[in-house]
């Protein structure tokens, strides 16, 4: 039985940050725990129970916002139904603002091997616009007490291209992020999703971005202060130690399957229907209504045909370093020649990969050789 990896998600945060377009509810109190008790059930009652787990991925909303209690039981029923292979990464999303020595300690104990903090900046200017509820000395303090619970694998989120941001401001945030030496940093480019405050604020003139030349600049900052760092690009975002690549999001760059379990959550599986990408129930209580009645979860599902397939294939694979394997996908030998003489795109034995400027231009080459 081939493993698979398994996503488990809480969907409870202190507050809801204004550019937040996850499937994330600001609520604490019982139903934190009704819903702890429901996503077990359905990990127990799971067509993939007895899989093994080639890495497990906590994420949220915050799960460090539940309970050691509540989260460690969590962990425990997942590794029931999935047994982690050898080598299993398993991960919890964490905010620095709700770190705590004990729970970091229970979770290491539980079994969790790999925290990824959510500290976006490192400015308490930025993390107050953002409505983030952590401010920056805390970040430092969360990833001490990590080290001190015993994890050695620490992922730190930053944005870039927040409001007001200057280039200053971002290579300050990196060099403070190099300092704390974590094996693994995620850069990602602040966006503007639909229905957000953020992007109503947007339209209505009331937030200004950096240029997109400024964010151009920003991003090839971090690529070149990463690797200066130590750092290897292994993704267009993702920066890692040499070993400490994200296991979890490699395979779903990678179009493996994945299992995805609670509220929101979204799984990719080969069932005897064919293969099928669902998402669950998106609010806690129907979620929780329905698992408890033995009512079915999903409130989408999507047949992948050999199209949806090979498009997704493209648009994933073409994301990481290693390059897009083309073998197969039947690609358009035009549009392939019109991409390396723009330099996006070059050809080493089968695979293809993004060029540095190209890396600014993923979607656009994805387009073209769809």
């Amino acid at each position: 039985m081939a493993p698979l990896a398994v996503y488990v998600h809480t969907p409870f945060c202190p507050t809801k940050c204004g550019y937040c377009d996850f499937n994330s509810f600001a609520m604490s109190g019982p139903i934190q725990g009704r819903v702890s008790s429901a996503i077990e059930r359905e990990i127990a009652a799971s067509p993939t129970r007895g899989t093994p787990a080639n890495s497990i991925f906590f994420g949220g909303g915050t799960p460090t916002y539940l309970s050691a209690l509540h989260l460690t039981s969590l962990l425990r029923a997942t590794l029931a139904a999935h047994p982690p292979t050898d080598e299993c990464e398993i991960t919890s999303e964490a905010n620095p603002g709700t770190a705590d020595a004990d729970k970091f300690a229970a979770m290491r104990g539980a079994g969790f091997n790999r925290l990824s903090l959510g500290a976006q900046s490192f400015r308490d200017d930025d993390l107050a616009r953002l409505g983030r509820v952590h401010r920056a000395s805390e970040i430092e303090r969360a990833v001490m007490l990590a080290r001190d619970a015993g994890f050695q694998n620490l992922n730190l989120d930053l944005m870039f291209a927040l409001p007001g941001q200057t280039v200053a401001d971002w290579r300050s945030n990196l060099e403070r992020a190099f300092e704390l030496g974590t094996e693994h940093l995620s850069l990602y480019c602040l966006t503007l999703e639909p229905n957000t405050p953020f992007s109503k604020e947007h339209r209505a003139g009331r937030l200004t971005l950096p240029e997109e030349e400024l964010q151009v600049e920003m991003y090839d900052l971090a690529v070149d202060l990463a690797a200066d760092a130590g750092y290897l690009q292994y993704e267009i975002s993702n920066f890692a130690r040499p070993g400490f690549e994200c296991r979890h999001n490699l395979a779903y760059w990678r179009c493996e399957q994945y299992a995805g379990y609670g509220p929101g959550a979204v799984g990719r599986l080969g069932l005897p229907i064919g293969p099928t990408r669902y998402t669950n129930l998106k609010h806690p209580r129907a979620y929780a209504e329905a698992v408890e009645r033995g009512e079915r979860l999903w409130c989408e599902s999507e047949a992948l045909t050999e199209e949806n397939l090979r498009m997704e294939k493209i648009l994933l694979g073409l994301r990481l370093d290693e390059g897009l394997d083309s073998q197969g996908l039947d690609l358009s030998e035009e549009a392939l020649r019109s991409l390396e003489e723009r330099a996006w795109i070059r050809r080493t034995e089968g695979q293809i990969q993004l060029t540095r400027a190209g890396k600014h231009f993923c979607n656009e080459v994805a387009l073209a050789l769809c």
